[in-house]
Formats: structure tokens, sequence, C-alpha cells
């Protein structure tokens, strides 16, 4: 197989890209956030199930659906055992992880209802 200078240009970058990663982990682990009550209860719900089942062979999109109910769940998760309940609203600190998950969420969710 050929590798084109373009795709050797992208492994470098990718490597600088994780480079930048492990450069930031350090500096930058969670941040304070806040969600509405609702959306904080559901992401609790999300992380209370019980999803035991086997999981079989996935399209991309249920693969894709399933992830994003993954990182919703750990947000559930952070909201049980650290959210403040404010005026209606849920005052968490989430990792950047699941801010970055919630983040891309939006433009999955929007080109997967198409």
């Amino acid at each position: 197989m050929h590798v084109s200078d373009e795709y050797v240009r992208y492994r470098q970058d990718a490597q600088v890209l994780a480079e930048v990663g492990r450069q930031l982990a350090g500096q930058v682990s969670r941040f304070r956030v806040t969600l509405s009550r609702e959306t904080a209860e559901a992401a609790v719900a999300a992380w209370e199930r019980d999803e035991t089942g086997v999981v079989g062979e996935e399209t991309v999109e249920e693969f894709a659906l399933r992830d994003m109910a993954a990182e919703l769940a750990l947000i559930g998760a952070a909201v049980t055992e650290r959210g403040i309940r404010e005026d209606g609203r849920v005052v968490v600190d989430l990792g950047v992880v699941q801010m970055g998950a919630a983040l891309q969420a939006v433009g999955q969710v929007r080109q997967l209802d198409g």
C-alpha cells in the first residue's frame, strides 16, 4: 500500500495533537457547569438504567447512538456524585471529556436526525 505524503503529514499532525492533549491534561480537568433540573435528571436516569444486554452487530448510526447514551450516563454519574441543586437547576463539575462529548453530540444528533 502506498502512503501519500498527505497522510504522513496527517499522522504527524495527529501525534502533535496528542501531545497538546498530554500537556493540557495536567492543566485542565473539570469545569463547573449548570444544567436544567430536567436535563440533569434525564442524565441520572441514563446512569441508573440497567443495560445488561449483549451488543451485537451495529450500524455506524447505532454505535454512535449507544456511545452518546454512554456519555450521557457518565454525566449522570457526575450529577449523582457531586451535583448541587440550585433554584431549579443543577450545578456540577464535569470532566473535559464529558463536556466535549456533549458538545460533539449537538452536531452528531443534528446529522443523525438529518
